[in-house]
């Protein structure tokens, strides 16, 4: 069996941009959201063919326990109010697309003070399945296992990437359980992490790909020169209360505490009744029938 799990934000917001907003329901709401996360949805849950799928949900975008260590994380995305900038015409659709999902019997997870990738992680954590991530958050890249894969959605699903440790490696030159020492030392603007000054992503690569994590590097800095880069020591050194702090903000947690989830894919709607509701007010007829056939050959039926 294989436990597909989706960063539906990712898949959400990747869907609002690529559509356009006169994708409308027949009250002339915009539904292009929906429509794309389903499309999306479908497409993955065909070509994968999962037994298992959930929706991961970010319940705190920012959490306050990252804003602590890392003040600029995701601070260039934020409101004035601090809340996530959301587009007006896509708010709305996130709620709607969560009740077409439990009609659908698509099981959701989420917990306030955690982001999805969170979620994520813990879900594969403590799952004894194969496991695929699909995000297009390059920190995941550290959950890659033997048993979990990564479906790096960076690029679009068109040009998805299965990544796992071999292919981490091949791409980085660093293990994958060490993607996040590397994103520390680089940096990474996306997510308002500054990185190490003059510490580019070669040299954060061959300090990971020798010492490994954050505070080893700051170890082996401390003890001499020996397999550091010219002048890295000195650099890593300035950095020590960066250093100190941002790997906690940067590394994936997997002790979200979840509930055990209903998440084999359905063999029916849990909510036919809703669901028709949902179909007819949006008009995503074409999107639902889409979702119900490729779980339909997930499942192995007909």
């Amino acid at each position: 069996m294989t436990l597909q799990l989706v960063d539906a934000a990712n898949l959400y917001f990747r869907a609002f941009y690529a559509l356009p907003e006169s994708i409308t329901a027949p009250d002339g709401r915009p539904v292009n959201a929906i429509r794309g996360f389903l499309d999306m949805s479908a497409a993955l849950i065909e070509r994968r063919r999962p037994s298992r799928w959930v929706a991961c949900l970010d319940l705190s975008w920012r959490p306050d326990f990252r804003v602590e260590l890392v003040p600029s994380y995701k601070a260039h995305r934020a409101s004035p109010d601090g809340s996530e900038v959301i587009p007006a015409a896509l708010l709305p659709q996130i709620p709607l697309l969560l009740k077409v999902l439990a009609a659908l019997g698509l099981p959701t997870a989420g917990a306030d003070g955690f982001e999805a990738d969170d979620v994520m992680a813990t879900l594969a954590a403590r799952d004894t399945d194969e496991v695929e991530v699909v995000s297009g958050d390059r920190d995941m890249l550290a959950v890659a296992t033997d048993r979990v894969r990564v479906l790096y959605t960076g690029k679009g699903l068109a040009k998805m990437e299965v990544m796992g440790p071999a292919e981490v490696q091949a791409k980085y030159g660093i293990a994958a359980a060490h993607y996040a020492d590397f994103a520390v030392l680089r940096g990474d603007p996306s997510d308002g992490l500054p990185g190490v000054a003059g510490v580019g992503e070669k040299t954060a690569a061959a300090l990971v790909a020798r010492f490994g994590s954050i505070e080893d590097i700051l170890a082996a800095a401390d003890s001499g020169p020996d397999g550091f880069p010219a002048g890295a020591g000195a650099k890593i050194r300035a950095a020590r209360e960066y250093l100190s702090r941002a790997p906690g903000a940067v590394r994936v947690r997997t002790d979200v505490p979840l509930p055990v989830l209903a998440d084999e894919l359905p063999a029916e709607p849990r909510d036919a009744g809703s669901l028709d509701r949902l179909v007819g007010e949006l008009g995503i007829g074409a999107s639902v029938a889409r979702v119900q056939a490729a779980i339909t050959a997930a499942r192995g039926v007909g």
